[in-house]
C-alpha cells in the first residue's frame, strides 16, 4: 500500500510530504464549522519575534512581521522619490 502523498505523485519526500502536509491541514482547517476553524486558524498562524543584542545585552523584542512590514514601506517610499 502506498502513502497518500506518494500517490498523488509527490515523489521528492523532503520537499513534498511537507507540502502535502501543509496542503492537508488546509483542507481539514476549512472543512470545520465556524467556531473550531477559526480556532484552528488561529493555531496555525505564527508569531516570530527577535530581539537585536548590542554589548551583551538584549534589546526590545520586536515582532518579525510587523519589522518586515515597515521595512517594505521604507523601501517603497525610497523607489518612489
Amino acid at each position: 500500500m502506498a502513502f497518500a502523498w506518494k500517490a498523488a505523485g509527490l515523489t521528492n519526500p523532503k520537499e513534498r510530504y511537507n507540502r502535502y502536509l501543509a496542503v492537508a491541514a488546509r483542507v481539514v482547517r476549512r472543512s470545520l464549522k465556524e467556531q473550531p476553524r477559526l480556532q484552528a486558524e488561529r493555531r496555525g498562524e505564527m508569531d516570530l519575534r527577535f530581539a537585536k543584542w548590542e554589548n551583551g545585552k538584549q534589546g526590545e523584542n520586536k515582532s518579525l512581521a510587523d519589522s518586515n512590514a515597515a521595512a517594505m514601506a521604507e523601501g517603497a517610499g525610497q523607489g518612489q522619490q
